[in-house]
């Protein structure tokens, strides 16, 4: 489903960290700590790991699977290009309504 790399990848695409995307996603810090801790695949409650998957879609991340179409190969993660995010800060679209005081990141 999705690996500890990929996780961490998505997180600094957003600029967000662990808290942030812990409150996203409905879930403890410690949850999204021990996800990310783990080595390769994450594994964990279905549940929680589809609130972490949905959190990151919902904000622009694309998971990208072992096969997945791209100009690379192996797992990885991209910013959609889609209507709700600001092109010009990708990936804070959705963000900033949680998120209104964090600075605009360059």
């Amino acid at each position: 489903m999705i690996t500890s790399q990929q996780m961490r990848a998505a997180r600094a695409l957003l600029g967000i960290d662990q808290r942030e995307l812990a409150e996203l996603a409905g879930l403890s810090l410690p949850t999204i700590q021990r996800m990310e801790a783990s080595n390769g695949q994450v594994r964990g409650v279905v549940d929680t790991l589809v609130k972490v998957i949905g959190a990151l879609e919902s904000n622009g991340i694309e998971l990208l699977g072992e096969y997945s179409s791209s100009a690379g190969t192996g797992r990885g993660v991209r910013l959609r290009e889609a209507a709700e995010t600001d092109l010009k800060r990708p990936g804070r679209g959705l963000l900033s309504a949680k998120f209104p005081s964090r600075p605009e990141i360059r």
